[in-house]
């Protein structure tokens, strides 16, 4: 079919299940209709990166993957605010009719204006299966996917059991401001550019352990109970964590010799996998040791991203 009608159908298709929703007469079905849209995003997520790799030039890459990662975090922020402020307005469902129309228009906008690609004129579910099982063979991509899991399992298991550890005491903050700190996701939005632009001139590696050393001083910070360094540490950790991120899908886009675009969706599985993990196993840790045992286990999630980075320099 193509990189080009694959993203463009993916986001048409998204289109019905989000309007769905707003219909939806009991919260089961709603839960149904959420779980669809999830199956029709990584249409778009795993093809983006492949299909930007097939037309740019390798010096180009690293930027436009770190505005593409941009982009993704502004969107996602603005997403739960004017989401929010749709709801509280007009109701929740309303919410769900503006973004229904907002992906419609994104879906047409992608089919008539962005460039087509060649299909492959060979292929098919078995080559693309073969040509994941080769990905999970290559060792390179298999630290690859290590990095992936383990860095969104701390950034995700902080940012879970934040709300946790700010209203508690010292703190007792309403979560009215404890909302506030995802703010800091912000700074993937002004990091994100600017990492891949760097990552056209340095070696990718050294920047995403750069990238997780930055995220995890950042993470240490947040053992300090002042509010004011609290924030730091978080803008810190999202920081590092969107340098890494905004360079590590075009590393593997670099790393796979050939079926980019699987090599891209397992990055993605991997990703997801260690973000779902975060925010579940941390839980365990806040229930025997607080907020310090929290930051223990997504330091240690880091270090383990960080090794495999090194590796990734061999």
């Amino acid at each position: 079919l193509g990189r080009q009608p694959v993203m463009a159908g993916s986001c048409l298709l998204l289109g019905l299940p989000t309007l769905l929703c707003a219909l939806a007469p009991s919260f089961e079905l709603l839960l149904f209709w959420r779980a669809l849209q999830g199956l029709c995003i990584p249409g778009l997520t795993a093809v983006a990166v492949a299909y930007l790799g097939d037309h740019l030039p390798p010096s180009a890459l690293g930027r436009a993957v770190g505005g593409w990662i941009a982009a993704n975090v502004a969107g996602g922020l603005s997403g739960r605010v004017f989401g929010g402020l749709i709801s509280d307005s007009l109701g929740w469902r309303m919410s769900f009719i503006v973004f229904a129309g907002l992906t419609l228009a994104s879906g047409i906008g992608l089919l008539l204006t962005l460039p087509r690609d060649q299909p492959s004129s060979v292929g098919g579910w078995q080559q693309a299966y073969r040509a994941m099982i080769a990905h999970l063979y290559d060792r390179q991509l298999r630290y690859a996917y290590l990095l992936a899991g383990t860095l969104f399992f701390g950034f995700l298991g902080i940012f879970t059991y934040l709300p946790y550890y700010l209203n508690a005491p010292p703190f007792q903050l309403p979560p009215s401001i404890v909302a506030l700190a995802y703010i800091s996701y912000l700074a993937g939005v002004i990091v994100s550019p600017w990492a891949g632009s760097l990552s056209a001139r340095y070696p990718r590696q050294r920047l995403i352990a750069l990238g997780l050393l930055i995220a995890m001083s950042g993470i240490a910070l947040t053992l300090i109970p002042n509010l004011p360094v609290i924030a730091l540490g978080l803008w810190t950790l999202c920081t590092g964590m969107f340098i890494a991120q905004s360079i590590a899908p075009a590393l593997v886009n670099q790393l796979a010799q050939q079926a980019k675009g699987a090599a891209s969706a397992l990055y993605l599985v991997a990703y997801y996998i260690g973000g779902t993990l975060g925010g579940v196993i941390p839980g365990l840790a806040w229930q025997m040791a607080g907020w310090v045992g929290v930051t223990l286990m997504c330091l240690g999630a880091l270090g383990l991203a960080l090794f495999a980075t090194t590796r990734l320099a061999k």
